[in-house]
């Protein structure tokens, strides 16, 4: 395959999850991952840093800073630019000089430590200015524009050089279409921002199944630049059952000429983020076509040495089916595809050669031994990472293999079975899984009240 990378796209991580930031020494394995796969930014930005968000008018204590200026040199040795984020939107005000002062602070700490790269989040946030704020500003969007540009300008005034990134309020295709942030937030702010200032945008969805290069120019046009993407196809902030162990999927080869950067925003269990990053190297590597799926089994077989074990060895094969079930938001792999095709098929009754269901029972039995093995990871953060959610899965396999076993024993599935290892309360039970059990998912993504979807025509198409 011809190679057709970009010498000049930004590729690399940002830490920008909700949740338990990383260690210092998994930020260390991150540098090394980044150095060997030729992926050259990482941007600091987790949201659960109390300075980064809530605390973003406070320095950060000299024990903290110290740590980040191991960091930045820790980057600059391993040739990976380090971007330092700060999100101050929850309750900044914009016309106020005292907060600017405080901003340009916060970064001339992370100057004198040793930071060249700068970004002013502006995501998940208010979306409507602050009286004081309305009476100075005609928007939101110029508001931000307005405090970007005060920086950037700062910055350039002390001889800063590196690069400059924003994060709109509206940072998705959905969110613009809603009018997050006020009418033609993004068409200001592509008007009255900087040129030499980065915006940072996540597709047509804050999780995007897929982003295209006509989607990608339409923003492009909008913004009078490229965008850098940050890019949340593995994040699992949002949902803690999940995580992402799939391929970079979604995205042409022929994105990265579209944006100037893609940057991924990953699992927050860093032990769990080995595919991810090493399938985006390997598309940023720029091939002319692009196969995710061989990319990820490949990838998975050069983490299988982490899965070294004290007791009976994980087996290649065994770790792709486990994968598959942890595959990306929008699709399982292939292999745990077919076993949820194969038990609907089983559970509904329908005519089956008696070896589908005997194959079921083989394939469910084998994940569910590969779940139980984990606990033998001589690498413990690995398995801890990996516990609670595949525990999860290990049990719901465990019901449905006693369902199809009430069914193998009559001509038709019973209306219900028993089971003595999941009870009432202490399976499935809490005040989430009530609350969830009150409305009903439908295929468009509207939900309706459980009690009347059993009548809906939707609940009935689906029966």
């Amino acid at each position: 395959m011809a190679a057709r990378a970009r010498t000049n796209l930004l590729t690399g991580v940002i830490e920008g999850f909700y949740g338990k930031p990383w260690s210092a020494l998994e930020r260390l394995q991150l540098l090394a991952w980044m150095a060997d796969w030729a992926l050259d930014t990482y941007v600091y930005a987790p949201k659960d840093d109390l300075h980064h968000r809530t605390l973003w008018r406070e320095p950060y204590p000299a024990a903290d800073a110290a740590d980040l200026g191991a960091l930045i040199r820790a980057c600059g040795a391993s040739g990976i630019r380090f971007v330092f984020a700060l999100g101050p939107g929850l309750d900044l005000r914009y016309s106020d000089p005292a907060d600017l002062t405080r901003l340009e602070a916060r970064f001339d700490q992370m100057h004198a430590i040793g930071c060249r790269d700068f970004a002013l989040l502006f995501d998940d946030i208010p979306d409507r200015l602050a009286p004081p704020d309305a009476a100075r500003f005609a928007s939101l969007a110029a508001a931000h524009s307005h405090v970007a540009n005060a920086l950037f300008h700062w910055a350039r005034a002390r001889s800063l050089r590196g690069r400059f990134f924003v994060c709109p309020t509206p940072y998705c295709g959905r969110m613009a279409a809603r009018e997050v942030g006020g009418r033609d937030y993004l068409a200001t702010l592509g008007r009255e921002l900087a040129p030499e200032i980065d915006v940072f945008w996540t597709g047509p969805e804050i999780v995007s199944a897929a982003i295209t290069v006509d989607h990608v120019r339409e923003i492009q046009a909008l913004l009078r630049r490229q965008p850098v993407i940050w890019d949340n196809l593995h994040a699992n902030d949002y949902d803690g059952r999940r995580f992402y162990c799939g391929p970079y999927a979604g995205r042409p080869p022929e994105l990265q000429d579209e944006v100037r950067g893609l940057l991924v925003n990953p699992n927050c269990e860093f032990p769990l983020n080995y595919v991810p990053l090493r399938t985006l190297a390997e598309f940023a590597r720029g091939a002319s076509t692009w196969d995710a799926r061989a990319a990820y089994l490949a990838a998975m077989r050069e983490w299988l040495p982490a899965f070294a074990s004290a007791g009976q060895p994980i087996e290649y094969e065994d770790l792709v089916l486990l994968g598959d079930c942890f595959y990306l938001p929008h699709q399982d792999g292939d292999e745990a595809e077919a076993l949820c095709q194969s038990a609907g098929r089983l559970l509904v009754g329908e005519p089956s050669a008696p070896r589908e269901l005997a194959g079921f029972r083989h394939t469910a039995r084998r994940l569910q031994a590969t779940c139980t093995r984990l606990a033998e990871l001589r690498d413990r953060p690995l398995f801890h990472a990996l516990s609670r959610r595949t525990w999860d899965l290990r049990e719901e396999l465990d019901l449905l293999l006693r369902g199809l076993d009430a069914l193998a024993k009559g001509t038709t599935m019973p209306r219900s079975f028993a089971s003595d290892f999941h009870l009432p309360g202490t399976y499935r039970g809490g005040m989430i899984a009530r609350l969830q059990r009150m409305l009903d998912p439908l295929p468009d993504g509207s939900f309706v009240p459980a009690q009347l979807s059993a009548r809906s025509p939707a609940h009935q198409s689906r029966e």
